[in-house]
């Protein structure tokens, strides 16, 4: 167990801080344009798995009991982000729209790197942010997530992912033999009303209309129109499209991030509606060390869904036997992801041995197989 005195020290915070110096490869792609527009997948997605390949995992877990006051460089990792977030999308679409040495095709190249930061680092924040009680950082989450128009997410991760992650109820876990793209398609469309719904049950508890002014989605909806407002007075109609482009390519990387953390994963049914208890072995988990620096330990998702309100830095990395791993950190997983065949060849052995290890009794796993949840109760 690593204690609170190394933990705490900057030098031990640097790595995951990294990403705060990232925009500087738009900038680069923007004014050279060309082959530079490559440089923010390449610096983010590809680096940081190369970087995997050379120093392999990291399975040190710190002590789960650290005091905030004892995580400071940490925390402000995350929340320094989201100026440097609006200044990168805004100040990009001001000099974009504007730039006669880029075509139109590189002017979108450039705004899907800015796509590839927010979805890789903004939206990766946005969700330690909502985790936290703090007001402050959780009005921070929001505002990232207005930035990609995609707030009805705290909703759904907080009220609708966390309790029924592995079972029908929940739209982002990724059913068994689902190809990624199908995926995508269903849950842009049931994650929102998902969410709606989950609020309007929890006002409904309090007697309140869903209408009620107390309901986020309000909140959602006036942040997202200042958001896209802003990039129209900015950028005019070509500023408003690069703004959307890039949101488009955040929430796509979401999506493919939600897809790889639950496929196949399911949570025992126990007769009337009621399910066993989320564990770790519930998520599959990457303790790689290079990507969890970019992704500020979202790859120990095993233990992010057992003590949800944990910081990132003390989030824990369990024994192969007790959490199923990934082979590879999400950069390399998520492009396996987006070639179903290669994705099914990789990872459904994985998940049948997931079944026989902890599910030895259930022999008819063909509901699943047909992508249908939840299993039948065991008797």
């Amino acid at each position: 167990m690593v204690p609170a005195s190394t933990v705490s020290r900057f030098r031990n915070a640097a790595p995951f801080g990294i990403s705060i110096l990232l925009p500087v490869l738009v900038y680069i792609a923007a004014t050279k344009g060309g082959w530079f527009l490559l440089l923010p997948p390449l610096g983010t997605w590809w680096l940081y798995a190369a970087l995997d390949a050379l120093i392999g995992r990291y399975t040190k877990n710190a002590d789960p009991e650290i005091s905030d006051k004892d995580l400071l460089w940490y925390r402000l990792i995350t929340v320094v982000w989201f100026p440097i977030q609006f200044v990168m999308i805004y100040g990009m679409i001001w000099y974009v729209t504007g730039a006669a040495h880029l075509s139109i095709a590189e002017k979108f190249g450039v705004f899907f790197g800015v796509g590839v930061l927010s979805g890789t680092v903004g939206i990766v924040y946005s969700h330690e942010l909502m985790h936290q009680s703090n007001r402050f950082e959780r009005w921070l989450g929001d505002l990232l997530l207005a930035t990609v128009l995609y707030s009805h997410f705290r909703t759904e991760h907080l009220l609708v992912h966390h309790p029924h992650v592995g079972t029908s109820r929940d739209a982002v876990t990724a059913r068994y033999n689902e190809g990624f793209h199908r995926f995508f398609l269903r849950v842009v469309r049931e994650a929102p009303i998902s969410a709606w719904k989950a609020e309007k049950a929890m006002l409904a508890r309090r007697k309140l209309s869903p209408l009620d002014g107390s309901n986020p989605f309000w909140r959602y909806g006036a942040l997202q129109l200042v958001a896209l407002i802003l990039a129209v007075l900015i950028g005019g109609w070509l500023g408003l499209a690069l703004f959307v482009f890039q949101a488009l390519v955040a929430i796509w990387e979401l999506e493919l991030t939600n897809y790889i953390e639950h496929y196949g994963l399911t949570r025992k049914h126990l007769g009337d509606g009621k399910y066993e208890r989320v564990m770790p072995h519930h998520s599959w988990n990457a303790d790689h060390r290079a990507s969890n620096w970019l992704l500020i330990n979202l790859q120990r998702h095993s233990d992010h869904h057992y003590k949800p309100a944990r910081r990132f830095p003390l989030l824990q990395t369990y024994p192969d036997a007790e959490a199923p791993q990934l082979p590879q950190g999400y950069p390399v997983m998520t492009v396996a992801a987006l070639i179903p065949p290669l994705w099914r060849r990789v990872m459904n052995p994985r998940v049948r041995a997931w079944r026989k290890l902890h599910y030895p009794e259930i022999e008819d796993w063909s509901a699943y197989k047909a992508g249908s949840l939840p299993p039948p109760p065991i008797r």
